[in-house]
């Protein structure tokens, strides 16, 4: 049987970063196991790919949410990657950490445990610089010499200028940094790609040791179950096209599936709420209570317009204009094709201007809303704008459908259950409808169609919001580091699992609460102080 000297579980945003320094900086045998596909392709190299990804290919994989009742028994997807890098190989690639209050927070949920480790801004912020290779900035807060590529936006559409413009004159301050002193403002985001390609975890961590042979990468490999003997956790089981395998672990393993398969692991490895496993029929090895609880999610919901004359991007990938804009790209290296589709983006707090946002908006040069609300929203040239409660306090949980692995696991998200959620959107929605009405972009908007001008009031906004609330693509949560004591807790400030040695989690399930803003350089942050812990560095 083989042995490595440490597993990891899942090639996302966290787990490419975790292999790549544990076999670079830390000269170990490592085996990455990705049960989705590589990572090499056109479209996922090409910064507006998303908007080819999202619509159902391989890279992606959907769950579909149990009926959500509080949302008028509504079944939604939440999309996540299924390709090496994860997210980080399939999203719209916005660069953004949060606010030092997020970190801050996190060290007061964990102070009290009896290995206390600083999680505070001024001990994460190290981390986020060493991975930083900021093409614009670099002074205390940014690194220009990292694997991880973030520049501007190589093209900015017309309607994204218009719309910093718009909301600056409603007030809000323009920030040329969102990862700077202050989040509050409007302004352009920066992008983990440069010069039209992408930059994601798989190419900053995995890509340079490929001739390193401390690194062993198995694509396609669907991980069953964690194998632990005596409390520690020893080995994995792994399923690819040639059938079942066992490998064996000298070290530690470090599962980094993500927030909604890591909870399914831990479960079938018999790591969970011990009533729950002997019903279906699973031996509880650590009663861990808190396994697939706590789920959180970033809750958006689109403004939709039509725009007076071709402006967008709309129709901009098919037929000659794909051609041209392709061409621009091979002979000049500019246009379209290198703009991830999403430049623009605010962060607001419309009910107290000097405190901490509340709101994030995203500027989409698009007719831009879920799968399953298409058909309610006329298509062609258009201009959406997200609204996105920051720091939801919703709670939703992940179950498994069966002790069956190939079973998809049960997911609840509950976004917008929190009436405080629901406020805070409203007041969202409210803000930017006033920017489709604000000079300059007032005079290119034909007719806002979502929220439609019937819709309104505060009882028409919730039933609106209610009907077209998506996620933002950020569960995180479902297992959970915390402070002795905390039974709901499932890892300790290291990471590591409790009840289990050898086993680390390492995604964004372990956040104690989500950050303020999106999440892929947050995960890669957790990956690199996971490879840290694991090699004794803190």
């Amino acid at each position: 049987m083989e042995e490595f000297d440490h597993i990891v579980i899942g090639g996302g945003a966290a787990g490419c970063v975790a292999a790549g320094r544990l076999a670079s900086d830390g000269n170990a045998r490592v085996l990455l196991l990705e049960a989705g596909y590589s990572n090499r392709h056109p479209l996922l190299d090409m910064p507006p790919g998303i908007f080819k990804m999202i619509n159902g290919t391989r890279f992606m994989r959907y769950h579909r949410t149990v009926p959500q009742p509080h949302l008028d028994g509504r079944v939604h997807d939440i999309p996540q990657g299924h390709v090496l890098g994860g997210g980080s190989s399939v999203n719209a690639q916005v660069y953004m950490r949060g606010r030092p209050s997020d970190y801050d927070t996190w060290n007061e949920i964990l102070y009290g445990s009896n290995d206390p480790v600083d999680w505070s801004w001024n001990a994460v912020l190290p981390h986020f610089r060493r991975m930083e290779g900021n093409n614009r900035l670099l002074d205390e807060r940014h690194g220009a010499d990292g694997p991880l590529l973030v520049s501007d936006p190589g093209h900015i559409d017309g309607l994204s200028r218009l719309f910093v413009q718009a909301v600056q004159g409603l007030g809000l301050p323009y920030t040329h940094d969102f990862n700077g002193q202050r989040q509050n403002g409007v302004g352009f985001y920066q992008f983990m790609n440069r010069n039209g390609r992408r930059s994601s975890a798989a190419y900053a961590y995995v890509t340079p040791q490929e001739n390193n042979s401390n690194l062993t990468v198995r694509l396609q490999s669907e991980v069953s179950r964690i194998d632990i003997e005596n409390g520690r956790a020893v080995g994995v089981t792994y399923r690819d096209k040639s059938g079942e395998h066992h490998v064996r672990c000298a070290g530690e393993i470090i599962l980094s599936a993500g927030s909604l398969i890591t909870p399914k692991l831990l479960m079938l490895s018999g790591i969970g709420p011990a009533d729950y496993l002997r019903k279906n029929g699973l031996e509880c090895i650590a009663d861990l209570p808190g396994v697939g609880q706590n789920l959180v999610d970033h809750p958006e919901v689109p403004i939709t317009a039509r725009v007076n004359g071709r402006l967008g991007y709309y129709g901009q990938g098919d037929g000659w204009r794909m051609l041209r804009n392709g061409l621009q790209f091979k002979l000049f290296g500019s246009g379209p094709v290198t703009s991830a589709g999403v430049e623009a983006g605010a962060f607001v707090n419309s009910s107290d201007p000097d405190g901490e946002p509340t709101i994030q908006a995203f500027c989409v040069p698009i007719v831009y809303v879920d799968r399953d609300t298409r058909d309610l929203v006329e298509d062609g040239h258009g201009l959406t704008v997200t609204t996105v409660v920051v720091k939801p306090r919703s709670r939703g949980e992940v179950r498994l459908a069966s002790a069956d692995p190939a079973d998809m696991p049960l997911v609840s998200p509950n976004l917008l259950r929190d009436p405080a959620d629901m406020d805070a959107m409203i007041a969202g929605q409210r803000y930017f409808l006033r920017a489709f009405d604000q000079s300059p972009l007032a005079d290119k908007i034909d007719r806002v169609m979502l929220p439609a001008p019937d819709q309104r009031d505060d009882e028409a906004l919730r039933a609106y919001c209610r009907r077209f609330v998506k996620t933002n693509y950020h569960p995180a949560g479902t297992a959970r580091m915390g402070r002795d004591g905390d039974p709901m807790a499932v890892l300790d400030p290291r990471m590591r699992v409790r009840g289990i040695e050898g086993l680390r989690v390492c995604d964004l399930s372990a956040m104690p609460d989500i950050n303020a803003g999106n999440t892929q350089a947050p995960a890669m942050m957790l990956g690199d102080r996971c490879a840290d812990f694991v090699m004794n560095i803190l």
